[in-house]
C-alpha cells in the first residue's frame, strides 16, 4: 500500500503584478494611439518588461496556483506583446529594409482576430470572476475588433480611435484592479469592491 502525501507551497496572489504589467503597457501605448506620442520607439521597453515580461511572471505563478484561468490569460497577453514588440523591430527596420518593407499587415490583422476569439471565451470565463475583471475583459474584446478591423483596412479611421480609447480604458480599469488585489489582500477586508460574479454559469 503506498501512501500519497500532497504538499501545498503557499504563494502569493500574481494577478496584481499582471494587472500592473498591463496597465502600464496599455496606458503608453493608448498614448500613442491617440497622437499624444509619436512612434513606438519607447513604448517598446514598456511592451517586453511590463505587458510581456510581468504578465508572464504572473502566468507562471498562476499556474503554481492550479489557477488555469489566470494562468492561461497572463500567458496569452504576455505572449501578445512579445510578438507586438517583435513586430515593432521587423516593421521599423531593425532586422533589415528588405524584411520592413515585405511587412503585410493584413497578417497582424488575422494574428488579431485569432486574440478576438480567444478574448471572447476568456470574457465569459470573467463573469465567474469579478466584475472589475470582467470589464478588463470587454474593453480587450473592442481594443482587438479596433485592431482587427484597422489592420484590413475597414473604417481605418473610427476603428484605430475605437482600439486608442478602449486600450486607454483598459489601462485605467487595471489600475484599479491592481489596487484593489494588493490593497483587499493587505488589509485583509474589501478596501476596493471588485463586484461579485455574476453567478449564471457556475453551480
Amino acid at each position: 500500500m503506498n501512501n500519497e502525501t500532497k504538499v501545498k507551497v503557499v504563494t502569493a496572489d500574481p494577478s496584481a503584478l499582471g494587472l500592473f504589467g498591463l496597465a502600464i503597457i496599455t496606458l503608453v501605448a493608448s498614448s500613442q494611439k491617440l497622437g499624444l506620442t509619436n512612434g513606438v520607439s519607447l513604448v517598446f521597453p514598456w511592451a517586453i518588461f511590463l505587458g510581456a515580461s510581468a504578465q508572464l511572471m504572473a502566468s507562471i505563478n498562476d499556474f503554481k496556483h492550479n489557477n488555469t484561468f489566470g494562468a492561461t490569460a497572463f500567458g496569452a497577453y504576455a505572449f501578445f506583446w512579445y510578438a507586438v514588440g517583435f513586430t515593432w523591430l521587423m516593421q521599423n527596420g531593425v532586422f533589415g529594409e528588405k524584411l520592413a518593407a515585405a511587412c503585410d499587415t493584413k497578417q497582424l490583422g488575422f494574428a488579431y482576430l485569432g486574440y478576438l476569439i480567444f478574448t471572447i471565451f476568456m470574457t465569459i470565463g470573467a463573469m465567474e470572476t469579478h466584475k472589475v475583471l470582467f470589464t478588463i475583459f470587454v474593453l480587450i474584446d473592442f481594443l482587438f475588433i479596433g485592431l482587427t478591423l484597422t489592420s484590413f483596412g475597414i473604417m481605418e479611421h473610427a476603428t484605430h480611435m475605437l482600439a486608442a480609447y478602449s486600450e486607454l480604458a483598459i489601462a485605467i480599469v487595471s489600475f484599479y484592479g491592481c489596487g484593489a488585489a494588493v490593497l483587499n489582500t493587505h488589509f485583509g477586508r474589501v478596501f476596493l469592491p471588485v463586484g461579485k460574479p455574476f453567478g449564471i454559469f457556475k453551480k
